[in-house]
């Protein structure tokens, strides 16, 4: 026996014995992953890990039998252990799962989100399980609901397990969470265990150390080797549009199951619609569907054989998609962690291996995917970084917490939000001024003695629905609810009314919602509900919302693309290879490093490849030499005629990025990007944005590049 397994059987031996039984014998396990017998010591003694491994690879284990082993050892009764997921089809999945685990042992599971019923809520609430499944926003739901005994149902807290927290940690949600675990350290009066599971993280110490601000126990990532594993069969092709899209995908792998990713909820109906004209039978997963549809495509998971299952980013994370067979992407994958997700649904059959077809309908997109992969090849993967500045996130848990406990001190709230506060130094800078904006606008009301309660203007603004406005840090449009009699198929957004349907004759209007079109027989504008029947006729999709801003570091991928580098792994169709062929005829200035000012005639370009982000910066900077035009992108900015790069040269050496003003070009993202923005004064607003939307390495980087030009025809 290897040393390996030794160490293997030796922490297996660390489990309760009622739990090593059923392991063995009601499971029928052989032995644990590398993973699982590594985060069994850390976990059963108290300390915050964060266990990483591939797609499929026993994370949930790694997590749960150490943790029910204390259950057992500790005599752990009540509500001990959340389970938190960014996703209800994620909980949906995992609660079959874990509650054949804990049944074995004795132990209870439950399951609550905005899909679960006030009757099974208020049994949850009378008997409370062990461990209980749910997300930050039902978690704060519940910790401001009057009808919860917060000390009672969370008293008793030990650990807290966080599921897929790269999809947390990347945006604020991540704040949310890291204060909502502050909170529940309180009410419990004890340090609680934190657990964090991912499979994609490229700076995992980095994401543990924030994850456990504050906490005084160890931490530990646990990330062993990979096993050794077949080579992944990724194919790259160029299609030139969604129709040929569909096409290739009702031919492609006939008899097998499919899961298509694409990168919008209305691409993803338009794709969906088409497949079903090639009579193939083709569900559809986004989070605008309705609970019905939603169940539908979760069934199609377990049970369908010969489909497709077209999803927008709902299905990257870890839902159980069980046989399937084939992975197909439409267009670059936003990030190559996003891609590793997406692959890692494939391949989990014994004997089958992960796969991805990636489809592109432009150039651009083919110039795109090429650079993801080739960063992937090169064992790149993107660091997950709390969003910098989250005032806002502050801002709204001063209204949860007043919410919560009816009123809150101008200074107590400390006691709930961490020493130091959780949200960092930089936040607490700000503190009094937002606390004094929340007063002066009405969200909160003086209450004598330093006692602050809520305010007229916060339930104008976020009473609706119990307040579930407030609970929720992420950003939805007003939505139209759409029914079919008395089935809900989902919510559609204001702007997709307002378009003209063809002929103009707006009482015609045909929607397209999971996949299917359907015909609008009335609107109730007051209730915000749509009637519609099933339409044989071409229906309309239309969300907003756009895409995250390209990174320096693909930037410099479409750089490598462009200058000849294939990313070698993967297997480029005779249509990518003509493509990119084009592509890289029609760029032939690009150069390995530095940049390029490109003369076309009486257009003057300035080719960084430094990223949306440092180029907005860039842009702003460079306002004197482009008068002219305000056009610029990830990976281009257009400056004015008479630029040469000596003149431009002269102009980047005297940028620093730290003075540069970004107002006028991040304004509008303040405005309808920044959910809980009017909780700020202006000025705070514009600082948060500002520091979001900077990259100042970005920027310094490519101010020290050497310029070459390059004249065309």
């Amino acid at each position: 026996m290897t040393d390996g397994a030794d160490d293997a059987l030796a922490a297996f031996g660390r489990l309760d014995p009622a739990l090593q039984h059923h392991i063995v014998n009601s499971l029928g396990w052989r032995g644990l992953r590398p993973l699982q017998a590594e985060t069994i010591a850390p976990i059963l003694a108290g300390d915050h890990v964060l266990a990483m491994a591939p797609t499929a690879g026993g994370k949930t284990e790694a997590a749960v039998f150490p943790v029910l082993s204390r259950m057992l050892t500790e005599d752990w009764r009540g509500l001990t252990v959340l389970y938190l997921c960014p996703l209800r089809a994620l909980l949906n999945n995992l609660h079959v799962r874990l509650e054949g685990y804990a049944s074995l042992v004795g132990r209870s599971v439950g399951l609550w989100h905005g899909d679960v019923g006030q009757t099974a809520r208020g049994r949850l609430l009378r008997e409370p399980p062990d461990l209980l499944l749910t997300t930050p926003e039902s978690l704060e739901a519940m910790l401001v609901s009057p009808k919860v005994d917060n000390t009672a149902w969370f008293g008793r807290l030990q650990t807290v397990v966080v599921d897929e927290a790269h999809a947390f940690v990347g945006d604020d949600r991540g704040w949310h969470l890291l204060a909502l675990l502050t909170r529940l350290a309180r009410v419990a009066g004890r340090e609680v265990q934190r657990i964090a599971l991912s499979a994609t993280i490229g700076n995992p110490d980095d994401v543990l150390d924030w994850l456990t601000t504050a906490c005084r126990s160890p931490r530990h990532v646990i990330n062993p080797p990979a096993p050794d594993a077949s080579a992944p069969d990724v194919t790259l092709d160029y299609v030139g549009n969604l129709s040929n899209a569909a096409t290739v995908i009702s031919r492609l792998h006939r008899g097998a199951k499919r899961l298509v990713f694409v990168d919008s909820r209305a691409r993803a109906e338009k794709l969906a619609a088409e497949l079903r004209q090639r009579e193939v039978e083709t569900f559809v997963s986004h989070g605008s569907l309705g609970l019905d549809e939603r169940r539908r495509s979760e069934q199609a998971f377990a049970e369908a054989r010969d489909c497709v299952i077209v999803a927008t980013s709902t299905l990257e994370l870890g839902i159980d998609v069980g046989d399937l067979d084939h992975v197909l992407q439409i267009d670059a994958p936003p990030t190559v962690a996003a891609f590793l997700q997406r692959l890692g649904r494939s391949g989990r059959r014994p004997g089958t291996t992960r796969n991805m077809t990636v489809l592109t309908t432009s150039e651009d997109a083919l110039t795109l995917a090429a650079a993801v992969l080739l960063r992937w090849e090169q064992g790149f993967v993107e660091p997950t970084i709390a969003p910098p500045l989250p005032l806002h996130i502050f801002g709204q848990q001063l209204l949860a917490l007043a919410l919560q406990e009816g009123e809150i001190g101008t200074h107590t709230w400390r006691e709930w939000l961490g020493a130091p506060l959780v949200f960092g130094s930089a936040v607490d800078q700000h503190t009094d001024a937002v606390v004094a904006f929340l007063v002066q606008r009405g969200y909160l009301v003086d209450t004598g003695g330093g006692m602050l309660s809520i305010g007229r203007r916060t339930e104008e603004e976020f009473g609706r629905r119990h307040f579930m406005e407030l609970l929720a840090v992420f950003s939805a449009p007003p939505l139209f609810a759409v029914l079919h009699g008395r089935l809900e198929l989902g919510h559609v957004p204001d702007e997709v009314l307002l378009v003209a349907p063809p002929g103009g004759d707006r009482s015609q209007r045909v929607l397209l919602l999971g996949g299917r079109s359907w015909r609008v027989t009335s609107i109730d504008w007051r209730r915000r509900v749509i009637h519609v029947e099933p339409s044989d006729e071409r229906g309309t999709a239309r969300w907003t919302g756009g895409s995250a801003p390209l990174s320096a570091d693909l930037a410099g991928g479409v750089r490598d693309v462009l200058g000849g580098a294939d990313p070698v792994a993967v297997t480029l169709s005779a249509r990518a290879r003509d493509a990119l062929g084009s592509a890289r005829d029609a760029s032939r200035w690009v150069r390995p490093t530095g940049t390029t000012l490109v003369r076309d005639g009486d257009k003057v370009r300035w080719w960084t490849f430094a990223g949306q982000r440092a180029n907005t910066t860039l842009a702003s900077a460079l306002s004197d030499l482009r008068r002219g035009s305000r056009s610029f992108d990830a990976l281009s900015i257009a400056l004015d005629d008479g630029v040469d790069a000596a003149t431009l040269k002269a102009a980047l050496l005297a940028i620093d990025p730290d003075d540069v003003s970004l107002s006028a070009a991040v304004s509008e993202a303040a405005a309808t990007n920044l959910k809980f923005a009017d909780c700020l004064p202006p000025d705070l607003v514009q600082s948060v944005v500002t520091h979001r939307w900077s990259d100042p390495t970005s920027v310094r980087a490519a101010c020290r590049d050497a310029v070459t030009t390059y004249v065309g025809r």
